[in-house]
């Protein structure tokens, strides 16, 4: 059970308190959240957006997808998906597909979607498909509390 080297000294640095959970081997968000048995709702997914000049990370709930015309409307920006080749530059120590919702150690803007905010604690996958961090809501608003955030996502 680990996280990826650079989340984990990152949050050490901020002090954050958090939980691993070790899970079976997931290849999907709502798989995680039914193989730990949590709602899907808690489970927080990074989603890398290539917009004009540079990349995002938005974070939103494993149950919601991203709607590209409230975000361009919400945040002013035209956006598309980062390729496969541009979240190995991005994410270097985290496995294809596990990007954690935490961008500022990874040097990406984020913006967070409300719903998250919304939720009693945070689960979010650590860099591999099969470790989950757990942390309170306060402590996830620590980590992302200066992000633009709004209504972006509609409900899978």
């Amino acid at each position: 059970m680990s996280i990826a080297p650079i989340l984990q000294r990152y949050l050490a640095s901020r002090h954050i308190d958090y939980d691993l959970i070790a899970h079976e081997l997931t290849l999907s968000s709502a798989g995680t959240a039914g193989a730990c048995h949590i709602p899907a709702d808690r489970l927080a997914k990074g989603v890398v957006l290539r917009t004009g000049d540079g990349y995002v990370l938005a974070v939103l709930p494993a149950c919601h997808r991203l709607c590209r015309g409230h975000l361009r409307a919400r945040f002013g920006r035209d956006c598309a998906l980062a390729t496969e080749h541009e979240l190995g530059q991005l994410f270097p120590d985290c496995v294809h597909g596990a990007v954690p919702p935490v961008g500022e150690c990874y040097g990406l803007d984020v913006i967070l979607d409300d719903s998250v905010r919304e939720q009693p604690e945070i689960y979010f996958e650590g860099g591999d498909h099969a470790t989950l961090v757990h942390m309170t809501q306060p402590q996830f608003a620590r980590l992302t509390g200066n992000a633009p955030h709004g209504c972006f996502t509609t409900p899978s």
